[in-house]
């Protein structure tokens, strides 16, 4: 007899484990809501603009020429190297050095001019992006959300952010 009540707790707590474990799973998501607005057709359009300006294009231009010039002089130097004196290493080491500095501060430009459009629709966007949370978490009764970063791995089931983006376009279009 003590068996068998034993038998019906254990099995009792079972099924209520499994379906609390069934009822959580639908109620956890992962977002990523700066991904979500700066995936926005607006911003979007925002950072197109930026790269479509003179300095950004004079930039990307500069970059891209002093990796191809790197990149060359690199190839030069490993097939040279062998045959080269203390002194020809020293002032292609020393030119490509210079060449990385002058890269990495083009780059740099660059992505200031990005990360300032990217702060400034990120600032404007949230309030929307909060609202439209909001929305995706009543209608998809959302018990937990949490922040794509804070997240090892998430299935694609449990991640809200696409559907954040596309509720952002939307009003966005109004």
């Amino acid at each position: 007899k003590y068996v068998s009540k034993l038998i019906k707790v254990v099995f009792a707590l079972l099924v209520f484990s499994v379906s609390t474990l069934g009822w959580a799973a639908g109620k956890i998501a992962v977002v990523d809501v700066q991904g979500a607005i700066l995936k926005t057709d607006v911003a979007q359009k925002r950072l197109g603009e930026v790269r479509d300006k003179a300095d950004y294009k004079k930039n990307k231009a500069e970059a891209d020429r002093l990796k191809s010039e790197g990149e060359a002089l690199f190839k030069t130097f490993k097939k040279d190297e062998a045959v080269m004196s203390l002194e020809q290493k020293s002032a292609s080491e020393k030119k490509l050095s210079g060449i990385q500095d002058d890269f990495r501060i083009v780059v740099e430009k660059m992505q200031q001019a990005e990360q300032s459009i990217a702060r400034e629709l990120l600032q404007d966007m949230a309030p929307k992006a909060q609202e439209v949370l909001r929305d995706i978490i009543k209608a998809e009764s959302i018990g937990l959300l949490l922040q794509g970063n804070a997240v090892i791995h998430a299935e694609d089931s449990y991640i809200v952010t696409t559907k954040v983006t596309d509720k952002l376009n939307q009003l966005n279009a109004k």
